[in-house]
């Protein structure tokens, strides 16, 4: 406990920059499941495949530390293109193979469930076995080391180098720290405004409500559950670029952990409740960073999976509680 109060502020700036990255990716279990009823559990895959994007074009496009601000703006710009791009495409392929022709013969939501993990360890695998990658395409050797290390842990240069803007209680927060806070709740605006107001934001509220009436009413739903797919994907890919400025590493399962977590964030804000998934990720990420203070660091994933327990006895509809059909306009 003495070790909470002593460096509390550390761990709370810490807390809300993890959870910033919870929260972007539990949008994307929000999302499905308020369309869907879904849990969609390879969306952890997602995530992992836009950390990789992040980190290849990074690798590709040279980049190193000590470079000047165009080129660092220009590298972070790649990031969030080449991140958003793959796990949108990757979100979008997987609702098309692996849940589609489900939704057509009208499987049990079991059976979508069991293809959501089979999808999940497919994904992993596929890229963990990437080394093959290096013999198909000509790679040059700086890059080809990244792809052939498939089951390595994968490094990315400092492209942004932490630097101290003000300190709080001692803590000096770093420009990554604001820039991951400040950018995921931007990022979380944009898409609260665009599920509201958007014509393709109306349709996902009306099919999450009532996908029979929203039909009826000419509401594609094909359609609205493929853009569905795609903007959790991209908020996934969003959410990679933030992790790797951040943390810097990824592997090909470092999405399982996370995803659970931000699973869990989007638990405890509210399953289908957008707002909440933002709520919930930042109290994750507090929470975890609480607990590994007074219990040890080894414990931060025990915390996290404690609290969901938590959440679905005593309170299974979330803080918020809110489905996305039933949102306000």
């Amino acid at each position: 406990m003495q070790n909470l109060i002593d460096n509390f502020f550390a761990y709370t700036i810490t807390g809300l920059t993890i959870g910033a990255v919870y929260a972007l990716v539990a949008l994307g279990y929000t999302l499905v499941y308020g369309v869907l009823r879904l849990i969609n559990f390879a969306h952890s895959e997602v995530f992992m495949f836009g950390t990789f994007a992040a980190l290849w074009v990074v690798m590709f496009l040279g980049g190193a530390s000590g470079a000047g601000v165009g080129q660092v703006i220009f590298w972070v710009a790649m990031m969030f293109v080449a991140a958003m791009a793959m796990s949108g495409l990757i979100a979008v392929l997987l609702e098309r193979v692996a849940y589609r022709p489900l939704r057509k013969r009208n499987a049990p939501p079991l059976i979508a469930l069991i293809s959501a993990i089979g999808a999940s360890f497919v994904l992993s695998e596929l890229m963990g076995l990437r080394s093959r990658i290096a013999g198909w395409v000509g790679l040059d050797d700086n890059l080809r080391d990244y792809v052939r290390n498939s089951r390595n842990n994968a490094g990315m240069p400092t492209i942004i180098a932490p630097q101290p803007i003000f300190s709080v209680g001692g803590y000096n927060v770093t420009n990554v720290d604001i820039f991951v806070i400040v950018g995921a709740i931007a990022i979380m605006v944009i898409l609260d405004q665009f599920v509201k107001r958007s014509r393709l934001g109306r349709g996902i509220r009306a099919v999450a409500m009532d996908p029979e009436s929203a039909a009826l009413m000419g509401v594609n739903r094909d359609r609205v559950i493929q853009v569905t797919f795609l903007v959790g994907g991209v908020m996934a890919g969003a959410a990679a670029v933030f992790y790797m400025l951040k943390i810097g590493i990824t592997r090909y399962d470092a999405g399982f952990i996370l995803g659970v977590k931000a699973f869990t964030a989007a638990v405890l804000g509210g399953i289908g409740n957008l707002r909440g998934a933002l709520l919930g990720g930042f109290v994750l990420g507090l929470a975890e960073n609480y607990g590994s203070a007074i219990v040890g660091s080894q414990w931060k994933d025990v915390v996290a999976f404690v609290l969901l327990v938590l959440i679905l006895l005593f309170r299974p509809t979330g803080l918020l509680g809110e489905s996305l059909g039933k949102a306000r306009a």
